[in-house]
């Protein structure tokens, strides 16, 4: 059994060269603390705000790894989902793995290489909390080929595409799983602003109490602002880069 619904996203980690630079970061940002890093599990670090499973960090065993967040998607049954993806035109990166008595890992990428994690839950459900300053909010899905992805997301997690959205427009659509009123995320169609060199890629959102104080505390720890603060339907949004160049999500109450 999971906490979460099929499809929602549930977890969320970063890779990181330093560990311990990683956690003043995202310490002083976000207001985390942090587990003992389990070595049977490569030093994998749970944060936690108000002491609350928050995110992971862990430290890349191959220097060829990336930088990065990744967000888990829920599931029931990893091999199933394995096989939906497959069907959908997807790639599976990293076969289903158990990872002790927590659940089960299953990394993958849609049609146009944007990588995810699913999570079979065990003993770990994923977040502890989210939607309040210092966790995670949001997800988004930068891609090419916004048709293609709506349709492989559909076919493997349920996503329905929201048009009634007041964020909702030519180039951005929501995504709602079916039956629930709250949006999970949704996917932004990459235009000639975008890098050509810039692959399909995952967004992973947390929420600060002020966006101003978020721009002026990751610049002074020696991460950068990526795309400006802009205004949304949902509040500011912005992206960041850490001190060592994973990029995240930002967004603050409207």
């Amino acid at each position: 059994m999971t906490a979460f619904a099929a499809g929602a996203p549930c977890w969320a980690d970063v890779m990181l060269p330093d560990l311990e630079a990683g956690k003043r970061f995202y310490g002083e940002l976000f207001g985390w603390t942090f587990s003992e890093g389990a070595p049977q599990y490569g030093n994998y670090t749970e944060a936690y705000k108000d002491g609350r499973a928050a995110a992971g960090l862990m430290p890349k065993q191959d220097g060829r790894m990336p930088t990065a967040w990744n967000v888990y998607f829920a599931t029931p049954d990893a091999a199933r989902t394995s096989a939906h993806i497959l069907r959908a035109g997807g790639h599976i990166v990293s076969e289903a793995v158990p990872v002790g008595d927590l659940g089960t890992m299953l990394v993958a990428a849609d049609p146009a290489g944007a990588v995810f994690s699913v999570w079979q839950a065990g003993a770990h459900q994923g977040f502890g909390i989210e939607r309040e300053p210092g966790a995670y909010v949001w997800t988004t899905l930068s891609t090419r080929e916004p048709e293609q992805a709506d349709a492989f997301y559909e076919e493997v997690f349920g996503f329905e595409r929201v048009t009634d959205s007041p964020a909702a427009d030519e180039r951005f659509r929501p995504w709602r799983l079916p039956g629930q009123e709250r949006e999970v995320g949704g996917r932004i169609r990459m235009d000639e602003h975008a890098p050509a060199a810039m692959p399909a890629h995952f967004t992973v959102c947390f929420l600060v109490p002020v966006m101003d104080d978020a721009v002026r505390t990751t610049t002074r720890l020696g991460g950068r602002i990526t795309v400006e603060p802009v205004g949304t339907p949902g509040g500011p949004f912005a992206v960041f880069a850490d001190n060592q160049g994973a990029g995240f999500g930002v967004m603050a109450p409207k």
